[in-house]
């Protein structure tokens, strides 16, 4: 599945340069037809004092090249860079696996092609490495597509100098589950630097069958293991939001692998009633987005039995249904007087 990395990497800088600084984290970007910011990205990753070593991986891009070219050019000349390049198209989930096998440092965060770190975000989240943290996560600055970071807002934290939290099991996965049209503030957006030897000690690794909601998968199976966990506010990453990120638009087949991972969670008897309650919300959450799917694609086809057996199949989320439904029909005949 992988080609020779074209870039060779390594842990160690050049002679003389930030000998101060640890350089102990691994940056890993899965890339797929980024060629207009994977450039960017890794820049932005390399300039950071305690970047080890950056590992991007090419989920099959197939765009003549032009993804590979880009990651080259950011090539700092310090050995820190390595390019793989999967063989067939499989997912962000695959691709940050192949890169933190192929990685050494002992701390690994998650970068993505069209993200990136402004300048310091590294060093006050190294500050804690010896405090005991195995996911030592900043808050993320959410910047629209094409406007400048000043444009964007914080996930989480409303002041950069708010209290550092503890997040636990229950604070994390409560805070997963979506909730009317409030403004989205999911904790598993986040992109916390992850002890390896955490990772390692209890084979952690992403979820090859998600393609949605796998960095929820993997902090909440680490925080079910009983991984501490310290959220501080904004140190540097800026998540760049797009009207077409996969985070925004779900199909039936990602919904249910989400489903999947909250029903393996369960399965796993590791967790506490109050726990277990918290993940099934976040399951049943999911399962309303599935049943919507489900519902809208009888209603087009104007199946009626079909659509009734999808209310039928769990009544619990028929209010919910109905009333999404109630809100399309007027927008829809708004827009039919306005039009």
């Amino acid at each position: 599945m992988l080609a020779h990395p074209s870039i060779t990497s390594g842990l160690n800088a050049p002679a003389g340069v930030n000998e101060p600084v640890r350089r102990q984290v691994t940056v890993v970007i899965a890339a797929w037809r980024a060629a207009g910011t994977i450039t960017r990205a890794i820049a932005s990753a390399l300039a950071q004092p305690e970047t080890a070593e950056v590992v991007v991986v090419d989920d099959a891009s197939n765009d003549d090249g032009a993804t590979l070219t880009a990651a080259r050019a950011a090539d700092d000349g310090t050995g820190r860079l390595t390019v793989l390049v999967l063989d067939a198209n499989s997912g962000p989930s695959r691709a940050r696996n192949v890169a933190i096998r192929a990685s050494k440092a002992p701390w690994i965060t998650i970068l993505d092609s069209d993200d990136f770190f402004e300048p310091g975000r590294l060093g006050p989240m190294m500050a804690l490495s010896d405090k005991g943290y195995d996911l030592i996560a900043d808050d993320l600055m959410q910047t629209p597509e094409g406007q400048s970071g000043a444009a964007g807002r914080m996930l989480w934290f409303e002041r950069r100098n708010a209290a550092p939290i503890d997040v636990d099991f229950s604070f994390f996965v409560g805070n997963n589950i979506t909730r009317g049209s409030r403004m989205r503030r999911e904790l598993g957006f986040l992109k916390p630097m992850m002890r390896r030897a955490f990772l390692e000690r209890h084979g952690l690794s992403y979820d090859e069958s998600m393609r949605l909601g796998e960095d929820y998968d993997i902090y909440a199976r680490a925080l079910s293991l009983g991984a501490k966990m310290r959220l501080i506010p904004w140190t540097g990453y800026v998540s760049v939001m797009r009207s077409n990120s996969l985070s925004l638009m779900h199909n039936r087949k990602d919904l249910a692998a989400l489903e999947a991972a909250d029903s393996r969670l369960l399965a796993s008897r590791r967790l506490s009633s109050a726990e277990a309650k918290l993940v099934r919300q976040h399951r049943f959450s999911t399962r309303y987005r599935l049943l919507w799917i489900d519902f809208m694609t009888a209603a087009k086809k104007g199946d009626i039995f079909r659509a009734g057996w999808v209310v039928l199949k769990d009544p619990r989320q028929a209010p919910k249904l109905f009333a999404a439904l109630g809100r399309m029909v007027v927008e829809k005949l708004q827009r039919g007087k306005n039009g």
